[in-house]
């Protein structure tokens, strides 16, 4: 009954719908690869392959005691020349500007200084982007890592949100649109899934003349394949 109202309905609007067949491969929704920005010996790590971790959530460290120090001391070095800075504003109508400007630069300089050992801090620091779970891991405490070689030590990926990043003749290229329904099955699975498009790749691979396309997925294994039919409002 539903197709046929379903066909009226597209007699009356002038539509006439189409099957395009298309096979597709299961992606994450986020995924990143962490590494270091900095050399050093590993200190800790917080995470293993299967861990769910949330975004910001520390995954490993180096060895920072060197750096930590010169960021305690220039917050206390910042610290002191506030207060001489602030000394120097009460009584400025007693100085001359050049003598406000000496105190007023040292405490510009603390300020930069701090700024810059924490930048050198946080580098000692991988922390998740997004909630996620680890998927990939070579890394471990006693580790030696070089910033100026960047190594993934980490892999993570989004928990639950997937992507079937679907494949198609590009003479479609008209008639596939964001809002279009895809029914699909999943290798080694008969049940028949559905899902809408919500992005059209807006280029075509030169070497198989095939255009690309995304529809959104949940808790479905990175990396399995299948194939489906786009169903498609061809005027």
């Amino acid at each position: 009954m539903k197709k046929i109202v379903w066909g009226v309905v597209g007699l009356m609007l002038g539509l006439q719908a189409g099957e395009v067949y298309a096979t597709f491969s299961v992606a994450a929704q986020k995924s990143a690869q962490l590494a270091f920005n900095a050399s050093g010996i590993v200190a800790s790590v917080n995470g293993d392959i299967g861990s769910v971790v949330k975004e910001d959530e520390v995954l490993a460290t180096l060895e920072s005691d060197d750096i930590n120090a010169s960021l305690q001391s220039a917050r206390t070095v910042l610290k002191y020349a506030k207060k001489e800075y602030d000394r120097q504003l009460k009584v400025k109508h007693l100085i001359d500007a050049a003598t406000l400007d000496v105190y007023a630069s040292k405490y510009e300089n603390a300020k930069n200084q701090v700024i810059l050992q924490q930048a050198l801090f946080d580098k000692t620091v991988l922390k998740a982007p997004f909630e996620g779970i680890i998927f990939w891991k070579e890394l471990e405490k006693g580790d030696t890592v070089s910033g100026a070689l960047l190594r993934t030590v980490l892999k993570i990926q989004s928990l639950h949100a997937r992507k079937l990043i679907l494949s198609f003749d590009q003479k479609y290229w008209k008639e596939i649109k964001a809002g279009d329904t895809f029914n699909y099955k999943l290798d080694g699975d008969s049940r028949e899934y559905e899902g809408k498009i919500v992005k059209v790749y807006p280029y075509a691979d030169a070497q198989n003349r095939k255009m690309q396309a995304e529809v959104q997925a949940k808790d479905l294994p990175v990396g399995l394949f299948g194939d489906g039919k786009i169903l498609t409002q061809m005027k």
